[in-house]
């Protein structure tokens, strides 16, 4: 990848890394790339583009939007929206391609721009490496549109109304359940509720109120410890958080407990088995999935392919192996016979779903794995690049795996965009997990250098 783009787009704290002048370049290169992509060359490319309710959200709209329209694209503007909601209106308008202005579940002042392609799902990276290349001065400086080739700005009025009927299709009625959804002061704050009342919910929505700085402050899904105390509060059939931008979803059963992304994944798995929905018998996962999960899927005969952290690299698979379902820990579930990318909204329909066609609260549902415990060390080192050639390490790991046997795993990998070694143990239990996991930091920061 370039110096800009990430494995999510472009990220920084707004208006000091990811800046105005950033944002237009951008939409000027964007635009650029997408006309260069074309046969002929020349049509104007259509970018329908929406943000979180960040404070920041605004800035770099206008911004990046002055980019498109300098380039002679026209910009389509459906407001504050959910990423998937994006996607979704790309292929929905028949635009050339969606741009989202958010940074997920990162802090307020952080911000971020994604882009889809036409059929909505994310740019590949060849596409992206065409952006990246051309937002030097020499493309600022390039020839520009005059007059009535000035591309054009225009605000959907049926945005959200397209995005709850493409939520909601399929969907049975709900028979009254009550739901508590923690929105994250983000882009759900009105999209979620309102599609899970026209579902047929009886719903209870809490951190709904966006003032452009609160999103993702203390609640959602990174901090599921606010719907818990709700649901235990309203007594809810189910509690669903959010993040920023609502591409994940964890889940809270009737009894306070967590229901997170691998639990979820594995609930719909065995869902659209029965129901004859799953077309290969094969769900995609990343290697940061529970154990648990892959022992459960073994039990009922589903297959499980793993790949690299990230829900790009669960869509690449999926797709190059016709799979209709992936996921991660984190709550990022694709569905991909209704979404082409993970949907924390549609996500939640397909669970409250399941729970009324079959008449089972979820957390009887969520039986169907039991979670072995994982215990996480970050070590911050001086060589993160160090561990794939570190024989002291890979020395340990194996014999952590040996003593671990069928009954636990071990996963030892660099992060990709901090100083550190991540370890992930798990064990039968949290004490062992725990044991093996801080004896492998000891030796990763021994051969790395702690930092």
């Amino acid at each position: 990848m370039g110096k800009y783009f990430g494995t999510d787009g472009v990220r920084g704290r707004a208006n000091a890394d990811l800046t105005p002048e950033l944002a237009l370049a951008l939409g000027r290169a964007a635009v650029g790339a997408l006309r260069a992509a074309q046969p002929d060359g020349g049509s104007v490319p259509l970018v329908v583009v929406g943000r979180d309710p960040r404070a920041s959200g605004r800035l770099l709209e206008s911004a990046l939007v002055a980019g498109i329209c300098s380039a002679g694209g026209d910009a389509l503007l459906v407001g504050v929206v959910p990423t998937p909601a994006v996607a979704f209106l790309t292929r929905h308008y028949g635009a050339a391609a969606g741009a989202v202005i958010s940074a997920s579940h990162n802090p307020m002042p952080d911000n971020g721009i994604k882009f889809f392609g036409p059929e909505g799902f994310k740019l590949p990276d060849a596409l992206e490496e065409r952006i990246e290349g051309a937002l030097g001065a020499a493309d600022q400086a390039a020839p520009r549109p005059v007059a009535g080739e000035v591309g054009r700005v225009r605000e959907a009025v049926d945005a959200v109304e397209a995005y709850l009927a493409h939520l909601l299709d399929g969907i049975p009625d709900l028979g009254g359940l009550r739901v508590v959804v923690d929105c994250a002061n983000g882009a759900a704050a009105t999209v979620a509720p309102e599609a899970y009342r026209r579902a047929g919910a009886d719903v209870t929505a809490v951190a709904a109120e966006p003032d452009g700085e609160n999103i993702n402050a203390g609640v959602g899904s990174t901090h599921p410890e606010h719907v818990q105390a709700a649901v235990t509060r309203t007594k809810a059939h189910a509690g669903l958080a959010h993040d920023g931008d609502a591409d994940r979803l964890i889940a809270v059963d009737e009894h306070g407990e967590l229901v997170d992304g691998d639990v979820i994944l594995a609930v719909a798995a065995l869902d659209e088995r029965a129901r004859d929905r799953l077309p290969t018998g094969t769900v995609v996962t990343t290697v940061m999935t529970n154990l648990g999960f892959r022992q459960a899927m073994a039990s009922h005969g589903v297959e499980v392919v793993q790949t690299a952290v990230g829900d790009r690299y669960v869509l690449e698979a999926m797709r190059a192996g016709g799979h209709t379902l992936g996921g991660e820990q984190s709550g990022h579930i694709i569905f991909l016979d209704r979404a082409t990318t993970g949907d924390g909204v549609l996500t939640a329909l397909r669970l409250l779903a399941i729970m009324a066609r079959t008449g089972q609260p979820l957390s009887e549902l969520a039986k169907v794995m039991r979670r072995l415990p994982q215990v996480l060390v970050n070590v911050r080192v001086a060589d993160r690049d160090g561990l794939t050639s570190s024989a002291a390490v890979t020395s340990a790991v194996a014999a952590a795996e040996a003593a671990l046997g069928d009954r636990g795993r071990v996963l030892v990998r660099a992060s990709g965009t901090e100083p550190l070694v991540r370890v992930m143990v798990e064990a039968e239990t949290e004490e062992g997990a725990r044991v093996v996991a801080e004896r492998l930091a000891e030796v990763v920061g021994d051969q790395l250098g702690q930092a």
